[in-house]
This record gives structure tokens, sequence and C-alpha cells, in this order.
């Protein structure tokens, strides 16, 4: 078995902000204080230092696309604040049990005949029982047999859990940090943040690798979402896969009426987690939708090379597949298909 290895980093500040970004050359750590000063520079700068980025850790440019199916929606005893599948919210989502294995795999070979190369399933619990597990492991199992790569979400983890998951032959498991942690308390109260460092540093003991990132736009400042992806960039090592969700405001959750952050914000926010994540898969995920053609194409610009890809995306609206297809074959982008470039056509 794997050691954890979820150690973090420094996050101190630095006085000299003259050289900041030089320094983060040299010791590899990223401070709070280096990442503000990422979101600082010039918006082209920022760009360029991205592409350099991205280009050089994938150069074939090729975009992920991920289907994620939600295996068992609403009834969360959470309170996350932007959630509606949180049980004590008033919100049009209804608690529903557990899928069927076969429904499941009959999903899963509609998201490879549309060119999904990962399946991600989702699960609206606390954490898992150990009865769920087994059922899990069976879907898992059934997915990884049709060539996928298989990810899923099912809340905390314990160290056995993850194990039986990564027999099952999980390639990810995403538990995501949400937030920085001066921050997480205003978004959720019923978990703490180290629960969820835990939860990641199980999964790598495993040895599984970790899909991790986060919401931006609650009502975070911009030093908070430094810090969030200074925390995400110091674990040792980061995350292989970071989404990054733009919070789409649901009816009937405490977020709801909260205002839109602007998209250019939203795209700094890519160029930077692409910069002190580089060989990560930076994945545009919930609130695509919203953000529009021409700001996504610049989130790709940014270093974003993943997609969640399809209709749905858990409970909250995705742009369907057709219209993702012809925005990357306008953009001349590349998708990772069986874990191969394809130039669509």
């Amino acid at each position: 078995m794997l050691e954890a290895q979820t150690a973090e980093k420094p996050l101190t500040l630095v006085k000299s902000k003259a050289n900041l970004l030089k320094e983060v050359d040299a010791s590899g750590d990223w401070t709070v204080a280096q990442i503000e000063a990422l979101f600082a520079l010039p918006f082209n700068e920022l760009m360029y230092k991205a592409q350099a980025a991205h280009k050089a850790n994938f150069p074939e440019g090729d975009v992920e696309l991920a289907t994620l199916l939600s295996i068992k929606t609403g009834g969360c005893p959470e309170d996350c604040a932007y959630c509606p599948q949180a049980a004590r919210y008033d919100t049009d989502v209804k608690a529903e049990k557990l899928m069927g294995l076969e429904e499941v795999l009959e999903a899963a070979k509609a998201a490879k005949a549309a060119g999904s190369n990962r399946f991600c399933m989702g699960a609206a619990w606390r954490e898992p029982k150990d009865r769920d597990i087994e059922k899990v492991t069976a879907m898992i199992k059934g997915v990884k047999a049709l060539g996928l790569e298989t990810c899923a979400t099912l809340g905390m983890l314990e160290a056995d859990q993850a194990q039986a998951l990564q027999e099952a032959g999980l390639d990810f498991y995403n538990h995501n940090l949400d937030t920085s942690e001066d921050f997480y308390r205003s978004v959720i109260s019923t978990r703490a943040y180290q629960d969820r460092l835990d939860t990641i540093s199980n999964v790598r003991a495993a040895g599984m690798s970790v899909c991790c990132g986060g919401i931006v736009g609650m009502g975070e400042t911009r030093e908070q979402r430094a810090a969030f992806l200074a925390r995400l960039a110091n674990l040792s090592p980061y995350p292989e896969s970071v989404p990054i969700n733009h919070l789409v405001p649901v009816a009937g959750t405490p977020l709801a009426d909260q205002k839109p952050l602007d998209p250019l914000e939203f795209v700094r926010t890519i160029a930077v987690a692409r910069i002190t994540m580089p060989k990560a898969r930076v994945r545009l995920s919930a609130g695509r939708q919203e953000l529009g053609r021409a700001v996504q194409a610049m989130c790709f610009m940014a270093g974003a090379n993943s997609i969640f890809y399809g209709e749905q995306l858990l409970t909250t609206g995705n742009p369907e597949a057709e219209q993702d297809r012809e925005l990357l074959a306008e953009l001349g982008l590349k998708t990772k298909q069986s874990c191969k470039a394809e130039v669509l056509i």
C-alpha cells in the first residue's frame, strides 16, 4: 500500500512582491501571495504563461471528455449552501434510491458512444455504507469492462472503503475541497475541512488518482480563491484532475441570490490553476452553460483541457454534447479518445 501523500507545503506570505513569481520557480512551493501575484498580472501576460505551461505538458492540446451520472440523487444530510441535493433545502430535486447496475451500464455505454472516455458516478451521500460500496464496486467493474476510465464521488471515505474501490478498478476518486479553509464555514457546517483532506489522504494511500477542485463565485474574495488554489497546488502530489466549477445558483438554496462572478475572473482562475498545477487535467465543470461560448473558448486558451460532457451534470444543466463538439471543432481542438488524441471533424 502506498503511503498517504497529502502533506501540505507552507502557505506563508512573502514580503517582497517584486520577486514573488521568480522565487516560486526556484522553490517549487506556492504561497498565497505568489498566487495572488499571478491573479494580478495583466490578462494577456497571465494567458501567455498559462498557454506556455499547457503546451509544455500537453503538447497535443487534447481535451478530455468526461460524463457524470448521478447514481443516487437527493436526500443528502449535508448543508452545503450551493447544493440542491441537500435534504434540508426546498428545491426541485427529489430523493431517489441508488440506481441499478444495468441502468448504470446502459448510461455508460451511451456515454462511450457519444465520445466520452471517462465515466464518473456521483452519489448524494455524506459517506457511503459498506453495503453501498459493494454495489458501487459492481458498477465500477462493469464500466471498466466497457473500456472507460472510471471515477466516483460518494462522499467521505474510510481507508478500507477506499481500498475496496481501488481493488474494483476505480481509476479516480473525486472529493472537492470546495473553497479555502477560512471561507469554508461560510458554506458548509456539517463537516470539517480536515474531513475532506482525510478522505483525499485515504484515496492516495489506496493507490488511486485524485480528482479534487472546487467552486468559485460563492462570495469568496480573490485572496480566498488564491488560498484555495494554493491548498490544491501544495498537496503532494497535487491532484491529477482539477474540476473548477462556476457556481450555478439554485432556487431554494442559501446561495440562490449570489451575484455571478465576473467571467474574466473565472478565466483568470482557470489560468492560475493551469500554471500552479501544470500536469493536471483542469476541467470546466458546472456553470459552463451560463458562461457562454466566448468565455469557454478563453478558458481553453487559459489551459482548461477537460470538460464534463452531456446534457446533465448531476442536477444542473450542461451544454448538449453536439454543441460541445461543434465548439471544440470550431476552436480546432482535439479530443482524448480511448487515451489517444483524435482531431474533431
